[in-house]
């Protein structure tokens, strides 16, 4: 996770230990003007022995693919491939996952919106045991 000042509106990049295959680096940390709520804005790099993990978060997930090719897996609809450009946003508590369908290593920045503070992470779908972002425990 990354660090900041006192709440402060940047914080330090700073990469967290992930899956195989999957890096994500933390840009910034903000509050909000809602008491509790904050905003993480990250970019996430995942290769393709990233795995996949289906999993959900509090706020809405607003993405941006920066390079490569992504298929998103979004529950309730069938799966869509997002390219360099391409921006989603995956609704608050819909089980989702994403997987690398290109030959590279896309990169694309993921911003949760108006989560409570310290919940950015998201949370596993009960059938996975790796943490939402592929963090391991």
């Amino acid at each position: 996770m990354s660090t900041t000042d006192d709440h402060g509106s940047h914080a330090s990049r700073m990469a967290v230990q992930q899956a195989p295959g999957l890096k994500r680096t933390d840009l910034q940390r903000q509050d909000l003007s809602v008491p509790g709520r904050e905003v993480v804005q990250s970019r996430v790099d995942i290769g393709l022995e990233a795995p996949l993990v289906r999993h959900t978060h509090p706020g809405e997930e607003i993405i941006y693919v920066l390079e490569g090719s992504l298929e998103y897996q979004i529950e309730g609809q069938p799966p869509m491939t997002f390219h360099a450009g391409d921006a989603l946003t995956v609704p608050a508590g819909v089980v989702h996952a994403v997987r690398n369908a290109g030959s590279g290593s896309p990169l694309l920045a993921v911003q949760p919106k108006g989560e409570e503070s310290g919940c950015s992470r998201g949370t596993r779908a009960p059938e996975r045991s790796d943490d939402a972002c592929g963090l391991r425990r």
